[in-house]
This record gives structure tokens, C-alpha cells and sequence, in this order.
């Protein structure tokens, strides 16, 4: 079994007491030594992972960028099937998947390395269930969207798109299993690889499909399918193939258990869907207003540009995850909170950095979407709110991770619920429809609720007692153990799922 990657604290020897723990930070220089160490762990874990969904993330970006290209209805409508249905549906996917973070996770760290491989593949028969329950939505998408409030003439492109992108939906009950599986063993480096092929693939078949054959928005849906399921292939091959000790073959086990799983993915998974269900319900919003086709494709533009940083910040996630949970685990609490106060103060750096950069090409970076010069007039227009989304984006994904690894999630899912749903949206419809700001107000309504959102989450932070946090983690391992140990012997040593329960 591969070391865990935290243990190394070489590099910081005096800065850490007799208990493993960091000693009390005194003074600027001990504050920088510490925020390079914790900077060194973070991205070793955190830099591939961000890498691989930059690649994941910028297959999207590509099939809009080509369908931008072909006119303003096509690159609305395409937005649309991507934005509101795909992102719906991702997201959802990407909730339901989530139980086997904590379970691989679990099994790895107890040694019970065959494990992985059994739910891997539970996880895979649930996320494919979950295809076929959310299959309606994309075969009714244009009624749903025309429920919605999309006008007819980006509604019916957009489902007939929405249709094309059928197989990419199934092909996430193949990516995410394998994706967990791998990050669980820290094998993080072979799904950048695997991200960044896929990346160049979808440029080629673009380039393919819609110039060189002239297949048009039906041409690269057919490449974002292709890339999608060979990203799944190749994960899968390569669990099968070079993870020899968590994948022992196919087990009728992976059957056993499927409610409890299910129950475990909830509370991650409402969490997780506020959080981007909240993006995607502006571009609905956006549909209502007048000249509703530059409208949506300006937005969406902008959120295509926010995702990119966005997906920068869910590898950040993924390492503060495990960063906080191994160093409660080890009873270190000034090394959780040095941990999350160095990840916090360099994610509103990234942030900085990329509202200055979008305000310096507010006028150009649309450029690359469309060619037509109303729209990138309109996506200059919208630049200044991008860039503040953009800072207030850089700190939530951190808190979040923490909130996994803490088990926080209910409270955060109740802070969402209250910022997004209660306070920002309305407040946007407000600003939007009422005092007739357009998608400005819309757009300010809803940066409102997050910013009170981030605020509230820094307070929660602030508030945090660490040495509590560990107390409650011993409790809780102490009692997770107790019933493992009961479980395992009668259950032939496997790990019961009923063990991940927050």
C-alpha cells in the first residue's frame, strides 16, 4: 500500500512537537514556513487532480467554442443542452458518485485494499440506474425548457441537442466510479494523463466533425460523446489492467447493500447540487428576458469562463479534503487549521489573479466563443461581474472540501440552501424583473447570495474549535471501529458501508 502523502514533514522538523502536531505559529517567518509546507502537500495531491478536470471540463469548453462559431441560435441553444440539462444532470451524477469517496477512502486507509474494486462496481450499477431515471429530462428537454420559460426558438435546438448528448450522460456512471477508485490510492497522475488525451481528441474531432465535414452542433455532440466514453474506457482499462490489488474481477457483492449506499450519497449529493444547481438556474432566468438569445450566450460565455477557474478549485477541494480528514484522524489540530487557513488565503490569490486578468481582456477574450461583435460587446459588458464571481468562487470550493472532510455537510447544505435559494435568487428576479436591470441584475442578485454565503462560511471558520473537531472525529472513528470489527467477522473481512455514515 502507497504511503499516505502527508506524513512527510521533513521539510518542517522544527515546527512540529513531540505529538506529530505543528507547534504554535510564532511570528511572520514561522507563518510563511508553514503556509510552504501545507502549499507543497496541497498541490502534490490537489495539482493533478485540478489538471485532470481543467482537461474534463475543457472538452465542454471546445464543443461550445465550435458551436459558437456556426452562429448565436446554435451557440445559445447548444449553451442550454450543456448549461441547464448537462449540468443538471452532472451534477446529480456527481452527488450520487460521492459515497464512494468516503468508502474507497475508508477500505484503503484499513487496508482492505480488495474492497475498492467491489465498490467501484456498486457504484457503477446505482450511477447507471441513475442514468435511466434521469433519461425523461433529456428526452422531454425541449417541453422542460419551454416550462421554463426558454423562448421556442432556442428551446427546440436545444433539445434536439440535449437528445445528441445522450450517451455522454451514461458514459459518468462509468468516468466517476474509476475517478474516485483512483484518487483513493493517490494514482491521481494517471487520470491527468488520461484528461489531458481526451482534451486533445475533442479538439481533433471537432475540427473533424464540424470544419472539415461540415456536421455542424450535430458533429460535436458526436465528438463530446466519443471523448466522453473514451475517458471512461480508459479509466476503466486502467483500474483493470494496473490495479491489480483493488480490482480482484467482478463480484456478485457489488449487489449486496445498494439501498445503504444510496443513503450514504444523499446528504453530499444536496450539498453538491445547491452549490451547482444555483449557476445553472441564472441561465434559466436569462431566458425570460428580452432578446433572449444574446442575453443567455453573453452569460453563458461568462460561466464558461468562470468554470474554468472553478475546476482549478475542485482539485483544490479534493486536497483540503483529505488534508483536514488525515490530520483529524492523527489528532493534529493546529495542522487542520494551518492546513485551511494557507488553502484559503492562497485560493483568494487565484481569485485576484483572475478577475485581473479577465478586467485587462474584457474587450478580447470573448473572441475565442464568437464572432459576432454584439455578442462579445455584451460579454464586455458582463466582465466585471465575472471577475467579482470569480473571487467569491475561489473560497466556497475550499470550504466545501473542508466540509467533507469534517463532515460538515448538512450544515453547509443549510447555509446554501439559505444564501442561494432564500436570499440570492429572489433578489436577482427582483433586480432582473423588476427594476428592470436585465441580466445585470439578475447576475448582482445572485453574487449577493454568495458573497453572503462565502462571509457566513469564514465566520463558520473563524468559529471552527479544531480540538473539538478532533474530539469528535476520535468519538467517531472510536465508534465506526467498534461496529467494523463486528461486521468484518461476520461478514468475511468485508468492510461494511454502513461504516461511512456521517
Amino acid at each position: 500500500m502507497e504511503a499516505p502523502l502527508l506524513e512527510s514533514r521533513s521539510s518542517g522538523e522544527l515546527l512540529i512537537g513531540d505529538d506529530g502536531d505543528y507547534l504554535p505559529v510564532r511570528g511572520m517567518k514561522d507563518w510563511w514556513r508553514v503556509f510552504w509546507i501545507e502549499t507543497v502537500k496541497l498541490w502534490r495531491i490537489g495539482g493533478p487532480i485540478a489538471f485532470q478536470i481543467l482537461c474534463q471540463y475543457g472538452t465542454n469548453s471546445v464543443t461550445t467554442m465550435f458551436v459558437g462559431h456556426l452562429g448565436d441560435l446554435e451557440l445559445s441553444a447548444f449553451s442550454i443542452a450543456i448549461s441547464v440539462i448537462g449540468t443538471f444532470a452532472f451534477g446529480f451524477m456527481l452527488g450520487m458518485g460521492s459515497a464512494l469517496e468516503t468508502l474507497c477512502g475508508q477500505a484503503f486507509g484499513a487496508g482492505q485494499i480488495h474492497m475498492l474494486g467491489v465498490y467501484m462496481q456498486r457504484s457503477i450499477i446505482i450511477l447507471f440506474a441513475t442514468c435511466i431515471l434521469l433519461l425523461p429530462l433529456y428526452i422531454f428537454a425541449t417541453p422542460v425548457l419551454t416550462f421554463l420559460g426558454q423562448e421556442d426558438d432556442i428551446a427546440k435546438p436545444a433539445g434536439i441537442y440535449t437528445l445528441l448528448i445522450v450517451p455522454q450522460l451514461f458514459s459518468l456512471a462509468v468516468t466517476f466510479p474509476t475517478q474516485k477508485f483512483l484518487q483513493a490510492q493517490s494514482k491521481v497522475s494517471a487520470l491527468a494523463w488520461i484528461g489531458f488525451l481526451a482534451l486533445v481528441l475533442q479538439v481533433l474531432l471537432c475540427w473533424l466533425f464540424v470544419n472539415v465535414l461540415g456536421w455542424g452542433a450535430a458533429g460535436a455532440a458526436l465528438a463530446f460523446n466519443l471523448t466522453s466514453w473514451g475517458t471512461a474506457i480508459s479509466q476503466f482499462v486502467y483500474v483493470v489492467g494496473w490495479c491489480k490489488d483493488g480490482w480482484k474481477g467482478f463480484s456478485w457483492s457489488a449487489f449486496k447493500e445498494i439501498w445503504a449506499f444510496v443513503r450514504l450519497s444523499l446528504a453530499s449529493a444536496v450539498m453538491l447540487c445547491l452549490e451547482i444547481w444555483y449557476m445553472m438556474s441564472i441561465i434559466v432566468l436569462t431566458g425570460h428576458l428580452n432578446n433572449a438569445v444574446s442575453a443567455v450566450g453573453s452569460l453563458s460565455i461568462c460561466m464558461n469562463v468562470n468554470g474554468w477557474e472553478s475546476m482549478i478549485f475542485i482539485g483544490i477541494n479534493a486536497a483540503i479534503s483529505v488534508r483536514v480528514s488525515n490530520e483529524l484522524g492523527l489528532g493534529h489540530p493546529r495542522a487542520t487549521k494551518y492546513s485551511v487557513y494557507a488553502t484559503v488565503f492562497q485560493s483568494l490569490l487565484i481569485g485576484l489573479l483572475c478577475m485581473i486578468i479577465i478586467l485587462i481582456s474584457r474587450n478580447h477574450f470573448s473572441i475565442i466563443f464568437t464572432d459576432s461583435k454584439d455578442m462579445q460587446r455584451a460579454v464586455a459588458h458582463l466582465s466585471g461581474l465575472l471577475g467579482i464571481t470569480m473571487v467569491l468562487n475561489s473560497v466556497q470550493p475550499v470550504i466545501s472540501g473542508v466540509a467533507v472532510g469534517g463532515g460538515w455537510q448538512a450544515l453547509v447544505a443549510y447555509i446554501n440552501l439559505a444564501c442561494y435559494y432564500i436570499f440570492g435568487l429572489p433578489l436577482g428576479y427582483l433586480l432582473g424583473y423588476v427594476a428592470n436591470l436585465g441580466v445585470v441584475g439578475l447576475w448582482g442578485g445572485m453574487i449577493a447570495g454568495t458573497a453572503l454565503q462565502t462571509l457566513l462560511l469564514l465566520l463558520v471558520l473563524y468559529k471552527t474549535n479544531w480540538k473539538k473537531e478532533v474530539e469528535h472525529t476520535t468519538e467517531r472513528m472510536r465508534k465506526w471501529g467498534g461496529q467494523e470489527v463486528e461486521n468484518e467477522k461476520s461478514a468475511n473481512n468485508q468492510l461494511p458501508i454502513t461504516n461511512g455514515r456521517h
